[in-house]
């Protein structure tokens, strides 16, 4: 399949999922939380298309991590109802669709970090580089937090369903846990396929 019917293709999965998720979500202001990073996200893609075009690999885990987004927003992340049945079939009281969510906030950052830092050549050496990657990761999941923090202290009760907390007192430290876990996997299973889709933009 050629660059641009690829492109299509995306747009078209992209475009079909936003606007199911759109019609009649469980909580509207919580919809336009949940899916504003994917919004940003696509419109960023769109306008940098053609100036910085990204490896196949990385539209493909963007394209993944907006439809988690445009999931929870749609039944919140509290209520997605696949993950309802897993915290019955698991004998758990908590639905864990966040901490995907979270994982995917981890794995997706990670490389898009590594893409930018290798085309722009800012850090010498491997180890230096999953380093950077890491701790940009991190970074990006602390700042959500703290965005978090700021939407519940603005909005009070209006923002427990983008919180998702369930009353779990250690959800924030999870979430930051496994978005730690989500870059280091990313490190260790994708690093050779992305230098291979790498190799044609860097040379």
């Amino acid at each position: 399949m050629e660059g641009g019917a690829i492109k299509y293709l995306w747009l078209f999965i992209y475009s079909a999922v936003l606007l199911w998720s759109g019609i009649e979500p469980k909580e509207r202001f919580t919809w336009w939380l949940e899916v504003a990073p994917a919004i940003i996200g696509g419109v960023i893609l769109l306008l940098s298309y053609s100036r910085f075009r990204l490896t196949p690999l990385l539209y493909v885990l963007i394209l993944m991590h907006c439809i988690v987004l445009m999931v929870g927003g749609h039944y919140t992340y509290a209520e997605v109802p696949l993950f309802d049945h897993l915290t019955e079939w698991m004998g758990s009281e908590r639905n864990n669709y966040d901490k995907l969510g979270h994982f995917f906030q981890g794995f997706v950052p990670a490389l898009i970090a590594r893409e930018i830092l290798l085309r722009r050549a800012v850090v010498n050496g491997r180890a230096w580089l999953n380093l950077f990657v890491v701790s940009i990761s991190l970074a990006f999941s602390a700042c959500y937090e703290l965005i978090e923090w700021a939407v519940a202290v603005a909005t009070g009760d209006d923002a427990e369903a983008f919180l998702g907390t369930q009353g779990y007192i250690w959800d924030t430290q999870s979430d930051m846990a496994l978005a730690l876990l989500g870059a280091t996997l990313a490190l260790l299973l994708c690093a050779r396929l992305h230098d291979r889709q790498l190799r044609p933009l860097l040379s």
